[in-house]
């Protein structure tokens, strides 16, 4: 399938590198000398074959943006074989695309194409196997400041984009509803970012009530989160919180988020209270083998499975039922899906987590598979050629 009535992911401001000065200095030495050489012999046509090493969720769109983009600055055209549009499956070693066209104006490009394509495509795969493993739970990509510059935080917020509407199309998930920033926001179909307040607001107003109150005032036809970690009274800041603004809670446009660290528990549990509380609501998800890290999950310190039903049972108890629960800290797949086994009772996450842990696993890669149209390939990539 051709790429070519994809909807652009980028605006012409947002390309880069554009000059032919940048792409040589971001560019491979070899690939630039490469391309000196051939305007000395010869240009030729050839074809790429772009693929990963393991499976991933196909987002491809930044990297076929670029392309086009430098081929109408160059005055020329690149031609590309999209086999998986966006959104779907790949498997390793299967051509996400082919891109046909002059080697003298692509062979300097391969650097930076890979670098716009692996990560996002890792990325969308996680974050499409948390959204589905988690169907009814909201999710906030808070993955901004977890990345190496801006170029990386637009890739990494589409990527979010990609896997959610995935898991919205194959299981009907709620997916990702927003993001923490005004630059990317527009990959979710928002005009601006989304959020309330970090643990700073808290520290500045000096008590978390305090720094509800500033919000309140701020901001009072807005739905208000409050982080109630700050001062290790996850339980109680929580219900005087809601206490002081019971049309708030009543109404549902009041949450509280956990975002407690791994050093502790939050109020009121320990390991007995934490596997106590969970015996009270989800006894299966304690019984049988659990390995280490998925008892730390369940059970452990900082936001655990026990820690959200927790808080869940305080604010209940004290008819605060419409007041929901954001969770955040480390929910990457693993934990996404322990909760999922827990029955986790949460409404939003908030996470960055999706983000690649193992940078290895991104690196794409192309190998030239026709030159002129008779198909070459060096040997052991022969299932690049096309079918």
């Amino acid at each position: 399938m051709a790429a070519d009535g994809m909807k652009s992911k980028s605006s012409a401001g947002d390309i880069w590198p554009a000059g032919d000065a940048d792409i040589a200095a971001w560019t491979d030495q070899y690939f630039r000398r490469t391309k000196e050489v051939v305007g000395r012999f010869g240009d030729t046509t050839v074809t790429y074959a772009c693929f990963m090493r393991r499976p991933v969720v196909s987002a491809p769109c930044l990297a076929i943006d670029w392309l086009h983009a430098i081929a109408k600055q160059r005055g020329t055209r690149f031609d590309i074989d999209l086999r998986f549009e966006e959104g779907r499956w790949v498997g390793a070693g299967e051509p996400i695309f082919y891109v046909s066209g002059s080697l003298f104006h692509l062979v300097d490009l391969e650097t930076l194409l890979l670098q716009k394509l692996g990560p996002p495509c890792v990325a969308a795969y996680n974050a499409y196997t948390m959204c589905a493993d988690l169907p009814h739970v909201a999710f906030l990509a808070m993955d901004a400041r977890h990345c190496a510059g801006t170029e990386m935080a637009k890739s990494m917020a589409y990527a979010a984009a990609v896997g959610s509407a995935r898991a919205k199309r194959k299981v009907g998930a709620v997916g990702f509803i927003g993001n923490a920033t005004d630059a990317t926001a527009h990959f979710f179909g928002q005009d601006s970012g989304k959020g309330t307040m970090p643990h700073a607001l808290i520290g500045y107003a000096g008590s978390t009530l305090r720094a509800a109150e500033m919000f309140d005032e701020c901001y009072p036809d807005e739905p208000m989160t409050v982080l109630v970690d700050y001062f290790a009274r996850e339980i109680t800041d929580s219900l005087t919180v809601c206490r002081r603004f019971p049309q708030r809670a009543a109404e549902g446009r009041l949450a509280v988020r956990i975002d407690t660290p791994g050093g502790r528990f939050i109020e009121s549990l320990d390991p007995p209270a934490s596997y106590a509380v969970l015996e009270r609501n989800v006894h299966q998800a304690v019984r049988g083998y659990r390995s280490e890290s998925e008892l730390r999950y369940l059970v452990g310190p900082g936001v655990s499975a026990a820690a959200v039903w927790a808080l869940r049972e305080a604010l209940n108890e004290e008819g605060f039922d419409k007041v929901k629960i954001v969770a955040s800290s480390g929910f990457g797949p693993a934990k996404c899906r322990l909760m999922a086994e827990a029955n986790a009772p949460i409404d939003m996450i908030g996470t960055g987590s999706f983000l690649p842990e193992q940078w290895a696993e991104t690196y794409a890669t192309t190998d030239i598979v026709e030159y002129d149209g008779v198909p070459r390939v060096k040997v052991g990539r022969e299932f690049l050629l096309k079918k």
